[in-house]
C-alpha cells in the first residue's frame, strides 16, 4: 500500500505579543504534514527555528524530498536514519505515529506504552518587556498555577520582582534564553531565589555553558538550547540539573521518549516544552507528561486561534482526554 505525503507552510497569528531575548514575533510559522494510506490519515506539525539554522522553506523541502521513499514504504524506524533530529523529522515522525495508531485502531499512547494523564498542569509564558509591562501581563494571569517568565536582558532582577508582586501566589520558572553572562549569575540566581523561582532555564549561551560546572546553584538549572537529542546528553551531567525536551529538537516523539527515559536514568529532571504552535504540536508532546517535573505546553494559548479539535485549556490545566486532531 502506498503512503501519500502532503506538506505545507502555515501561519497562525499570535495574540498580543511574544518577546524573548532574541526578538519578537507576531505569528507562528509551522510546517504541517499529512500522510495518507488506505483511507487512514496521520498528521504532524513542526516549527522550524532560526536559532538552529532552520527555515520553513528548507524544512518543507527536506520533508518533500522524502515523498518517493515514503511512497516506497519508508517506516518510522527508517525515518530516524533518513533525517537528523530537528523540525522536519518531528513533523514526519508524529504523522507516522498518528497513522500507525489509526491503522491499528488504537491510540498512540497505547502503541508507545505510555499513560495519558487526565489533567496536565502547564506553565503560561509572560513575554520579555519592561518591569511594568511584565507585571501587568502577570497580573492578568496571576491565577494560573505556573508562570514562565522570559528574561535575558539588563534589568532582569527588577522584572522578576515586579512579576512576583503582581502574581504573589503563582509558582514561577524563568527562561533566560541564553541571555545571561557567567559573571552575573550569582546575583541573578540570588534574585530568583528571593522571588521563589523553582527552575532557571538556559541562563548561558550553549557555547559557554561549561561555566555552569563551577557555579553554585541554589536553584535547579535546566538545559534547553544545550540539549537536542540523545547524542551528547551525558555531557550535560554536572552542568545542568534538568533538561527541556522539545519534539522540534529531538526530531519527534520517537527520540523524545528515548531521551526522557535516558534522562531519568541519569537523574536529570525533565521539563516538556514547546515552540509557539498549535495543538497539533502539543498533542504528541503531552505523552511525555508522565516523565516530567514541569510542563510548558502553552503554545495554543499564545495564538489568536488554534486548530479545530485542539486541546482544551482551563486555568492552566490541559484536559488530557483524547482529541480528534491527533493520536
Amino acid at each position: 500500500m502506498t503512503t501519500r505525503l502532503q506538506a505545507a507552510i502555515e501561519r497562525f497569528p499570535i495574540a498580543g505579543h511574544f518577546t524573548i531575548a532574541r526578538g519578537s514575533r507576531t505569528e507562528a510559522v509551522v510546517v504541517s504534514v499529512r500522510l495518507e494510506r488506505d483511507g487512514h490519515v496521520g498528521r504532524g506539525e513542526c516549527v522550524p527555528y532560526t536559532r538552529y539554522n532552520e527555515t520553513p522553506e528548507a524544512t518543507l523541502a527536506a520533508i518533500e524530498a522524502l515523498a518517493p521513499s515514503i511512497a516506497d514504504s519508508l517506516t518510522r524506524a527508517g525515518l530516524q536514519r533518513a533525517l537528523p533530529p530537528g523540525a522536519a523529522r518531528n513533523a514526519l515522525d508524529c504523522a507516522f505515529w498518528d497513522l500507525e495508531a489509526k491503522i491499528a485502531g488504537t491510540s498512540v499512547a497505547a502503541l508507545a506504552g505510555v499513560s495519558v494523564l487526565e489533567r496536565i498542569e502547564t506553565a503560561f509564558t509572560v513575554s520579555l518587556g519592561t518591569p511594568e509591562a511584565m507585571a501587568e501581563d502577570a497580573a492578568k494571569v496571576r491565577r494560573m498555577p505556573l508562570l514562565k517568565i522570559k528574561l535575558g536582558a539588563p534589568g532582569d532582577a527588577a522584572r522578576l520582582t515586579a512579576v512576583r508582586r503582581a502574581a504573589p501566589d503563582a509558582r514561577l520558572i524563568v527562561d533566560a534564553n541564553e541571555g545571561w553572562q557567567a559573571a552575573d549569575l550569582p546575583d541573578l540566581l540570588k534574585a530568583c531565589q528571593d522571588c521563589g523561582v523553582e527552575l532557571v532555564e538556559q541562563p548561558l549561551p550553549a557555547s559557554a555553558d561549561s561555566a555552569l560546572s563551577d557555579i553554585a546553584r541554589p536553584i535547579p538549572i535546566c538545559a534547553d538550547e544545550s540539549v537536542h537529542a540523545l547524542d551528547g546528553l551525558e555531557n550535560l551531567v554536572g552542568r545542568y540539573d534538568a533538561i527541556n525536551i522539545k519534539l522540534d529538537k529531538t526530531g519527534g516523539l520517537t527520540e523524545a521518549l528515548a531521551l526522557a527515559r535516558r534522562a531519568r536514568e541519569l537523574s536529570l529532571s525533565i521539563m516538556v516544552g514547546c515552540m509557539v504552535s498549535t495543538s497539533l504540536s502539543m498533542l504528541p508532546a503531552r505523552l511525555l507528561a508522565p516523565y516530567a517535573n514541569w510542563i510548558d505546553l502553552d503554545g495554543p494559548l499564545l495564538l489568536a486561534k488554534d486548530r479545530a479539535g485542539g486541546l482544551t485549556y482551563e486555568n492552566g490545566v490541559i484536559d488530557g482526554r483524547r482529541s480528534p486532531l491527533w493520536g
